[in-house]
């Protein structure tokens, strides 16, 4: 991942600086152990502020609300007690060429600093702290003992003190191009590790797209570049050093990641906040998403083994109670018989009543023909309430194999992170989880995550258009799938699902008097066995009814619906992955 360096940190205090100096303080709110979200309102406007100390992603931009879930953390709260109704009156840097910025709050513009904020974007070492107008740490985000560092703890009640100071020179724009190039090939080597080595305030991105730039190698050695490469090398080092003088960035893509110094670019974008919210927003999820469908997937993989073993041993039973019938017939049999027997027998064979075929009965040779019938009646007894008490337990476990299996259906349909609805659908399933005692999780979230869907989600459905322009819904998980099923589906819509095969709930949306074609059905037939377990079938069968026609049974898990007046339509799930492997229709939430 791509780390801030010193460019991008100055780009975006650039923009700070313009667009949110002063603004008030209204709200603290902790996202999670590593971010921090500061509600700031100018005149015109409000938002929040992002701050993250992440080892691999430590940055500040401006960014979208943070979740509605309960704030724990007491960092927030020390920052909100100490900080809040002031107003942000300057962005500094700590010193000079230093990835460490000081935010300075005060009651009022104008009005002397009450409180620094020193966030530092240093890699692993990261952190955020906060100290009063005499400079002393009153919290952080990550203290350090004097045993954790001996040259720079980070205790409350301290001093705070500026990071250690860097060694390297610092770039000039004063400084020839012979002087820099003496310094730069001094010892011979590969010119990108050169420059890194030779000056700070660089990092590895910028001197690839620099390099990049001024078309030349990055392992290219210094001692074999040519009078005109120094001169094109030398040219982008004065545009960057200019560029953070003047404050003229240009963000935007490149094709490993992004620049705030417009080289190599695939794409622009407007500020430098939108392209460093975006790019460490989409590789953070992508980790979580990506850690996320695996801890859901060996759950299931470890519930579902068990259940099946259980399934099969309850199974079993049943299909020793099948043979009750059998044994109450060779008791009969043998009382109707009881002349037949000889002491010491051990087994006996009769002709059967109904077919006149011999019979085979064990017999205890210990036992007499009335002893051995009695036992014979006794096992019919036990069987018959064994085949009572095993098939409910059956039933039972069942009915959690298909709930689980359905579930399992929706996780695979994630197979990779496209957007940030696909982590927010994959969480949902982690709450419904929890929520049915299949996984742990913290209970305020539980509850709160509870409580929000009962009438709103935080993930969409896939949305598609049908050739005949009619839309279609598919859920991506369980709650989704009641969500569509028994609250947003009408009268007019057609509900469809693959014929007893886990999947998603598909919903076609038909205002009053419209009539899906030929067409429209067997394209909604396609993505319903596309968004199921037979995903890798040739043919499906899938069943559409009425939305009035579907009914959920009395204390079934999230997902399980039964349904009655169905019709029944063949769906290909080959032809719908042909259709969304084009490049205009990705689902869109």
């Amino acid at each position: 991942m791509q780390p801030v360096d010193f460019t991008t940190l100055t780009a975006l205090c650039g923009e700070l600086r313009t667009t949110w100096l002063p603004a008030r303080l209204e709200q603290v709110y902790q996202r999670d152990r590593f971010t921090l979200c500061l509600a700031l309102r100018t005149v015109n406007q409000r938002s929040w502020l992002t701050i993250s100390w992440h080892p691999q992603a430590a940055r500040l931009s401006i960014s979208s609300p943070p979740p509605r879930t309960p704030d724990t953390f007491t960092f927030s709260q020390q920052l909100i007690h100490q900080l809040g109704g002031l107003a942000l009156v300057a962005i500094e840097p700590v010193s000079p060429w230093e990835r460490a910025i000081d935010l300075q709050f005060s009651r009022r513009p104008g009005d002397p600093a009450l409180w620094h904020l020193y966030v530092e974007i240093m890699g692993k070492y990261s952190n955020v702290i906060l100290a009063n107008r005499d400079n002393l740490i009153v919290t952080a985000a990550h203290q350090v003992s004097a045993n954790q560092s001996s040259v720079r703890p980070i205790q409350t009640g301290q001093p705070y003190e500026l990071p250690p100071a860097l060694t390297d020179p610092a770039p000039t724009l004063s400084e020839t191009p012979e002087s820099w190039r003496s310094r730069v090939s001094l010892i011979p080597g590969a010119i990108r590790r050169n420059l890194i080595k030779s000056y700070r305030g660089l990092s590895s991105a910028l001197l690839l797209s620099m390099l990049d730039t001024a078309d030349i190698e990055p392992d290219h050695l210094t001692e074999t570049l040519t009078d005109a490469e120094w001169q094109r090398l030398f040219t982008c080092w004065q545009t960057w050093l200019k560029t953070l003088e003047n404050g003229d960035f240009q963000p935007g893509w490149t094709a490993d990641g992004y620049t705030v110094m417009g080289w190599s670019l695939t794409q622009r974008t407007d500020t430098v906040e939108e392209v460093v919210d975006r790019y460490y927003t989409d590789h953070l999820n992508r980790q979580e998403f990506s850690q996320l469908r695996h801890q859901i997937r060996q759950k299931l993989d470890n519930v579902l083994s068990k259940l099946r073993v259980k399934a099969e041993t309850f199974s079993s039973r049943l299909d020793q109670s099948d043979r009750a019938d059998q044994s109450k017939q060779q008791a009969d049999l043998l009382m109707a018989n009881l002349h037949e027997w000889k002491p010491g027998m051990k087994a006996i064979e009769l002709l059967d009543f109904e077919t006149e075929k011999p019979v085979t009965i064990p017999l205890n040779p210990e036992k007499n023909a009335v002893q051995n019938a009695q036992a014979l009646y006794k096992r019919h007894q036990k069987l018959r309430r064994t085949r009572a008490a095993t098939e409910p337990l059956l039933n039972a476990v069942q009915d959690e194999i298909d709930y689980l299996e359905q579930v399992e259906a929706a996780i695979e349909q994630f197979n990779d992170y496209q957007t940030s609805d696909d982590l927010e659908a994959l969480e949902e399933i982690k709450d419904e989880l929890i929520q049915q005692g299949y996984m742990e999780g913290s209970d305020y979230r539980k509850e709160d995550r509870k409580e929000v869907s009962k009438d709103d989600l935080a993930s969409h459905p896939y949305r598609f258009k049908t050739p005949g322009g009619f839309d279609l819904l598919v859920g991506r998980n369980n709650r989704q799938n009641d969500h569509l099923t028994f609250r947003e589906a009408n009268d007019y819509d057609l509900w469809f699902h693959t014929q007893e095969i886990p999947g998603s709930h598909v919903l076609l949306r038909l205002e009053p008097g419209a009539v899906a074609d030929d067409a429209d059905l067997q394209f909604v037939a396609d993505m319903a066995a596309y968004y199921s377990r037979s995903r890798q079938s040739e043919q499906v069968p899938v069943v559409y009814t009425e939305p009035r026609h579907v009914y959920k049974p009395k204390g079934a898990k999230p997902g399980i619906a039964i349904y009655k007046q169905e019709r029944i339509i063949w769906g290909q799930p080959q032809r719908a992955s042909r259709y969304l492997a084009q490049p205009t229709s990705s689902p869109t939430p």
